[in-house]
């Protein structure tokens, strides 16, 4: 079975982590993938993964908040395969550089997660919403987080852009659906990627969590927050991103979807 066969999908931050699982399951899926990312190699490496599973794969660098960045990766995208029916937002930041060798949050951090988490997803689906009204079918699923749904003492500027990007995934959902295009959101937890080793790292270093290094600080709290009693995979994220996409969840648009072990519960 291949559900997504014959359709094109364009990820964001697929270069690692989250993106690169999100990129290879829809690839499993039979769709053929441009991996978007300003790491170029990591996508290229990505996208020859990919093709030695017999699909089509693209690596394009992009700045997902330049608006002239973004709108080359669709022309280069619809140039490649013709046309794009699925977007996944997934690139996203903790802030600006440097911010790990910051103890509190500085206002050039809520300007540049601004711009990548949220900003940069309004830039990318403005520019394939044309091509997916023009064959009124289309799936978009922006990548927000746990963290946009309780609230931290530590990074606050990233908890309201996650935030922000649940709010915004109604909103384009209300704009696109006369068009039959779905657009949901999913929130990850407890995923181990090179950002949540960044943040963890920090959290250890100031007393927030124990352990000797970065990965026992993210195995503790996994451990206190998630009821399975396992940390989630990128895979997992992918899968989820999969059902979204396929015409089994086309009754499903506006929504947000845990996908955490049960580390958030509404």
């Amino acid at each position: 079975m291949a559900p997504l066969l014959g359709r094109v999908a364009i990820v964001t931050g697929a270069a690692q982590g989250i993106g690169r699982g999100i990129a290879h399951c829809l690839a499993g899926d039979g769709a053929d993938v441009v991996l978007a990312d300003l790491a170029l190699d990591g996508a290229r490496e990505g996208a020859e993964q990919i093709e030695r599973l017999g699909r089509s794969a693209l690596a394009v660098r992009c700045d997902v908040s330049d608006a002239q960045s973004v709108a080359d990766l669709v022309r280069r995208t619809v140039e490649r395969f013709g046309h794009v029916d699925i977007l996944v937002n997934n690139a996203g930041i903790k802030g600006a550089p440097g911010w790990l060798d910051e103890e509190r949050t500085r206002p050039v951090d809520w300007d540049a997660a601004f711009q990548v988490n949220v900003k940069a997803q309004f830039l990318c689906a403005e520019a394939v919403a044309p091509h997916m009204i023009a064959r009124r079918w289309g799936k978009i699923v922006n990548i927000s987080s746990s963290s946009g749904r309780e609230p931290s003492p530590f990074h606050p500027h990233y908890h309201a852009t996650k935030a922000a990007v649940i709010s915004y995934t109604q909103c384009l959902a209300l704009q696109l659906a006369p068009y039959d295009i779905n657009v949901n959101a999913i929130c990850p937890a407890m995923v181990w990627t090179p950002m949540a080793y960044e943040t963890h790292r920090w959290r250890r270093e100031r007393g927030g969590e124990p352990g000797d290094d970065a990965r026992e600080a993210f195995d503790a709290r996994m451990r206190r927050r998630c009821p399975l009693q396992r940390e989630t995979t990128p895979e997992d994220i992918g899968w989820a991103v999969c059902f979204l996409v396929s015409e089994r969840a086309r009754n499903i648009t506006g929504q947000t979807i845990d996908v955490d072990g049960g580390a958030v519960m509404r």
